[in-house]
């Protein structure tokens, strides 16, 4: 195959499939009597591997798990490859362990509310197990903005709430940019609705990347043999 006929086949352009090759992802192309490249089956299933990899677990660990598949013994590959799984399956029990938790605190009654019932600071970082600078940081970004006592930060219940449900969010892997977007939302009536919406949409994600690496995986099939050696492919 030609440079261009694996770029068609794999969805990349022909720079990008030399840029695989140069980086290890692909073996060394042979190379005809004028000198072009000339590919085989086993460049063109490592490029395949390598873009669903790159979908589900990120470019840096797709080219280290298709490299790897290219080396013997090839059980280095496949244990990059179980623990591509296994941070999946953990961003999906943090995931849940958000869901539930959100529902659980939004569905919280707030009401008569004393003075007695703010926290600082330093109170609400250890309710949390979180650093008293992680809440100066949620404040400075907007996130949980407290109130101020004499120059002091003060919680109300309400802010307890949020700084809750920022917390369990965070823990799923929300970034601070949409959770900026998203609070405020969560302050208004339905709230809930646009917290579980955010998390249906991170499941969804999750669930893309988990198909990705399935994917991924049956190409690393036809890389490497049942004895755990890499495979020659014909062109």
């Amino acid at each position: 195959m030609r440079t261009v006929d694996v770029a068609r086949r794999c969805g990349y352009s022909v720079q990008q499939v030399r840029n695989l090759e140069r980086d290890g992802v692909l073996p060394p192309a042979a190379r005809s009597a004028a000198g072009h490249r000339l590919y085989s089956g086993v460049h063109l299933a490592s490029a395949l591997a390598y873009r669903a990899l790159a979908a589900g677990a990120g470019p840096a660990e797709a080219r280290r798990i298709v490299r790897a598949a290219h080396r013997s013994p090839a059980s280095e590959a496949l244990a990059l490859l179980d623990a591509a799984h296994a941070r999946l399956d953990a961003e999906r029990t943090r995931l849940r362990r958000a869901r539930e938790a959100a529902r659980e605190i939004s569905a919280e009654p707030i009401g008569d509310v004393r003075a007695g019932d703010a926290m600082s600071v330093s109170e609400l970082a250890a309710a949390l197990g979180v650093r008293a600078s992680t809440l100066r940081h949620w404040d400075a970004e907007g996130l949980v903005v407290p109130d101020r006592d004499r120059a002091a930060r003060r919680y109300t219940p309400a802010q307890v709430r949020d700084a809750r449900i920022v917390h369990q969010l965070r823990a799923a892997g929300y970034r601070i940019a949409p959770l900026r977007a998203l609070m405020p939302q969560l302050r208004e009536p339905g709230g809930r609705q646009d917290v579980t919406a955010a998390l249906d949409a991170r499941d969804a994600a999750v669930t893309a990347r988990s198909r990705a690496l399935l994917d991924g995986a049956a190409a690393l099939v036809t890389l490497v043999a049942p004895t755990g050696t890499p495979r020659t492919l014909p062109a």
